[in-house]
């Protein structure tokens, strides 16, 4: 199994509460339609970041496929506008 684990500041002026909503209302519905992505989680963080993403792929090549796949394309559509700075990290156990 393969965690990937993302943390995103938004752009200045972006409302972070209806941020997050947009963004886990695109991505979470994509648990069980894309293959081998297990679960996905969206919240708002308080460390410094302003949201993390939690997601868990069966394999590294799950996570890359889900990387290109075109429903998460479309879905980051949606709200790619609000992202200021990204910071990721995977790790398999």
């Amino acid at each position: 199994m393969v965690k990937h684990i993302v943390m995103y500041t938004f752009k200045e002026g972006v409302n972070k509460e209806e941020a997050i909503k947009v963004i886990d209302g695109a991505l979470t519905p994509l648990v069980g339609q894309i293959p081998g992505l297990l679960h996905l989680e969206v919240k708002l963080a308080f460390n410094g970041m302003d949201y993390a993403l939690y997601s868990e792929f069966a394999s590294k090549e799950d996570l890359a496929n889900y990387a290109v796949h075109p429903l998460h394309l479309a879905a980051k559509e949606k709200f790619h506008y609000f992202i200021g700075t990204r910071v990721a990290a995977d790790y398999e156990v």
